[in-house]
């Protein structure tokens, strides 16, 4: 070979080496890690405006406006004890464009509640972060309260004994962390009150505080506000440790209620079958939200804290709730009515 076919030769090389450098980010980016999002979000409320779960999800939404460039835009879709939402995430494109702040009753009660549930909590989402856990308190009008001559849990219980259907018992929903909690309490109990579903917790508070129904159980992220305004009556907390949010105010089973240990928390999930970078860019992006510190204050003003978690932590605590909620179901004898 020549010196100068040589040189030529060792010239277009180094052209074409320089040339691909150059487009190698856009060879990367496709198909493993395609440029994303190119439009606006959809983030499904399954449950009524007002609530914990829509303040959050509107919070979320504004950061994630800012960190993913595009528009986020908030939805509420209530109805069937959050089913209705669910499963518009659930039949959705699975491109991470839609969202969902799931929560308990959605994810791991309603599976086990619901006999023809449109969807499968665990192969039609896909995690992306638990933003947080509550738990559910038992609540009373004071007024009411103070009528009936109730001023614990024990008081509760034996009126309704003395008065086998008198009391009302309302809920968020047919479903909800808040009607199972009823149910189990009346089955570990062993007494009767009449079940009004609401369609969320805001509508089932009202009903409380307008005197239309009795006692509710409600998550401390919704009930904080009211109780710390003396509009509401805090009588227990459902977790096995009190609440340092509400201090004097004992957990059910210091109250006498054996094996009573209810929680709550709510999440973001996207539908299943959604690439694996779009899910961990929606998760880098969530817990960055979750950690701000207005997002924080937020949430610690509704009585939790932000916990941010991998899609996989995520997706464990969903099946192990999966698991306890079936038997807490079984147990309680609850239905839909």
């Amino acid at each position: 070979m020549s010196r100068h076919s040589w040189t030529r030769r060792a010239l277009l090389s180094a052209a074409v080496a320089t040339a691909c450098s150059a487009l190698a980010p856009a060879f990367a980016q496709t198909p493993s890690t395609p440029a994303w999002p190119t439009h606006p979000l959809r983030f499904i409320v399954p449950y009524p405006p007002g609530g914990p779960l829509d303040v959050m999800a509107r919070a979320l939404a504004e950061k994630l406006r800012v960190s993913l460039g595009q528009t986020v835009v908030v939805e509420n879709k209530p109805g069937a004890g959050g089913n209705i939402g669910a499963d518009l995430v659930a039949k959705a494109t699975p491109d991470g464009y839609t969202l969902v702040m799931g929560a308990v009753a959605t994810h791991a009660i309603n599976p086990a509640l619901f006999p023809n549930i449109p969807y499968d909590a665990i192969k039609d989402f896909a995690p992306i972060t638990l933003v947080a856990s509550v738990p559910n308190v038992l609540v009373m009008n004071p007024a009411t309260a103070d009528k009936l001559g109730i001023r614990n849990v024990a008081d509760l219980l034996a009126y309704a004994r003395k008065n086998p259907g008198k009391l009302n018992m309302g809920s968020g929903g047919n479903g909800s962390a808040g009607h199972l909690a009823g149910e189990l309490l009346k089955a570990r109990a062993q007494v009767f009150a009449a079940h009004i579903p609401y369609p969320g917790s805001v509508p089932a508070q009202l009903a409380l505080l307008g005197a239309q129904t009795d006692f509710m159980f409600d998550n401390l992220a919704s009930a904080a506000p009211l109780i710390a305004s003396g509009k509401l009556k805090a009588l227990a907390v459902t977790t096995a440790a009190p609440s340092p949010l509400l201090p004097g105010v004992p957990t059910l089973m210091q109250a006498g209620i054996k094996n009573f240990d209810l929680g709550t928390w709510f999440g973001v999930f996207t539908t299943g079958r959604t690439p694996a970078p779009v899910v961990q860019r929606l998760s880098e992006a969530t817990m960055a939200a979750l950690r701000s510190p207005d997002v924080r204050q937020r949430l610690e003003a509704m009585g939790s804290d932000a916990e941010p978690t991998t899609p996989d932590a995520f997706a464990a605590l969903v099946k192990a709730d999966l698991a306890k909620y079936a038997e807490i179901v079984k147990v309680s004898g609850a239905k839909l009515n």
